[in-house]
C-alpha cells in the first residue's frame, strides 16, 4: 500500500476479464444472491460496528448490459457490506421516461436490491425530466427537485444543479446553517471541479456554492455528469468525487493536470463508502470487479461558529 497526504490509498488489484460491451443486450433477470461458495470481493472498508454505508452510482440510466453488469456487481458487495441505500448522481434515466424506460432502466437492473430494502435517493441530471422524477416513488424524492436527508450522524444535501435559482441558494444556505450533523454530505450532478475533457468543470456553479460550502464545513461532495471516476485533490479542506461511469463510459477522456489524486475512465464504476466516527472509508470498483481506488479521509475541523450560530446558542 501506498500513502499520500492525509490518505491512505491501497494498491490495485488484478484486472479480470469479461465479456465485451453488447449494445444489442437484451435485459435478463439479475440473480438474488451470489452463488454458494463464491469467491468473496477484496473489500476494503473496515466494517465497523454502528457505521453508515452507502453505494455511489451515477449516470446509471442506459437499461445497457454495463448498468446490468454493475448492479450484478453491487449485489455482490451488499452481500459483505450490507448497505442499505444508494446515492445517485444524476442522469437516472436516459431518453424515454415512461413506464417500461423506468422499468427496464432502474427497477430490473436494481431489483435484487430493492427486494432487499435498499433504498435509492436520486438527484437531477441534464437528461433526467425533473416533473417524471421527483413524483417517482422508488427514487425517494418526495416531489422535491432537492433536498436533504439523514442516516446516523450524516447529512445529505440533495441539489439540483441543473436550475440553480435564487430560491435553492438560499434553502442551501439554510439548511447548512441549521444542520447539527457530524458530517455533512452535498451531491448533485455537475461537477465543481472535473479533469475531463468532454464536459469540464461548472465555473458558475463554483463560484455559488463554494464559499457556502467552505463557510458551513461541508466535508464531501459527490458529482457525476463526466462518464469517468476521478478524485480530485481535496480544495479548501473539502473532499471532492466525480463518479458518472455506472452505465455511461468515455474513454480516454483526461487532459493532464495535477488536480486529480486518481482517475480512471476504463470501465464503469461504483462507489463503496462507509462513515465511522471521524472517517470516511472508501472503495471504488469497476465492472469488471478490479477496486480501482480506496482510501481513508479524516473528518475536518469544523468552521468556527458565526455570529448568528453563536447568538442562537
Amino acid at each position: 500500500m501506498r500513502r499520500l497526504p492525509g490518505l491512505l490509498v491501497l494498491a490495485f488489484l488484478p484486472l479480470l476479464l469479461v465479456p465485451q460491451n453488447d449494445h444489442s443486450f437484451v435485459p435478463r433477470a439479475l440473480a438474488q444472491s451470489v452463488p454458494s461458495g463464491a469467491q468473496k470481493n477484496d473489500l476494503k472498508l473496515p466494517l465497523e460496528k454502528n457505521s453508515v454505508r452507502f453505494a455511489v452510482i451515477g449516470d446509471s440510466g442506459t437499461g445497457g448490459r454495463e448498468q446490468f453488469d454493475i448492479a450484478q456487481r453491487m449485489l455482490s458487495y451488499q452481500d459483505q457490506v450490507k448497505f442499505d441505500f444508494v446515492i445517485m448522481l444524476g442522469d437516472n434515466i436516459y431518453d424515454g421516461h415512461s413506464a417500461s424506460d423506468f422499468s427496464r432502466k432502474f427497477e430490473q437492473p436494481y431489483k435484487p436490491l430493492l427486494d432487499r430494502g435498499v433504498k435509492f435517493y436520486a438527484s437531477l441530471g441534464n437528461h433526467d425530466d425533473p416533473n417524471v422524477e421527483r413524483q417517482y416513488k422508488p427514487f425517494n424524492m418526495n416531489g422535491q427537485r432537492y433536498y436533504k436527508f439523514k442516516k446516523g450522524d450524516v447529512a445529505f444535501f440533495v441539489l439540483d444543479s441543473n436550475y440553480m435559482d435564487p430560491n435553492q441558494l438560499t434553502w442551501i444556505e439554510q439548511q447548512l446553517r441549521e444542520s447539527g450533523e457530524k458530517w455533512k454530505i452535498a451531491y448533485f450532478h455537475h461537477p465543481l471541479f472535473n479533469a475531463g475533457k468532454h464536459h469540464g468543470a461548472d465555473v458558475d456553479l463554483r463560484a455559488r456554492l463554494l464559499p457556502m460550502f467552505k463557510k458551513y464545513g461541508v466535508n464531501a461532495v459527490f458529482s457525476g455528469h463526466e462518464h469517468v471516476y476521478e478524485r480530485v485533490k481535496p480544495v479548501q479542506d473539502i473532499y471532492f468525487f466525480v463518479l458518472g461511469s455506472s452505465g455511461k463510459l468515455m474513454t480516454n477522456d483526461f487532459r493532464s493536470t495535477a488536480e486529480l489524486d486518481d482517475s480512471f475512465d476504463s470501465d464503469q464504476t461504483f462507489m463503496l463508502v462507509e462513515i465511522a466516527g471521524d472517517a470516511l472509508h472508501f472503495q471504488v470498483i469497476s465492472r469488471q470487479g478490479r477496486t480501482i481506488d480506496a482510501g481513508t479521509y479524516s473528518r475536518q475541523a469544523p468552521p468556527p461558529k458565526t455570529d448568528a450560530a453563536t447568538a442562537s446558542n
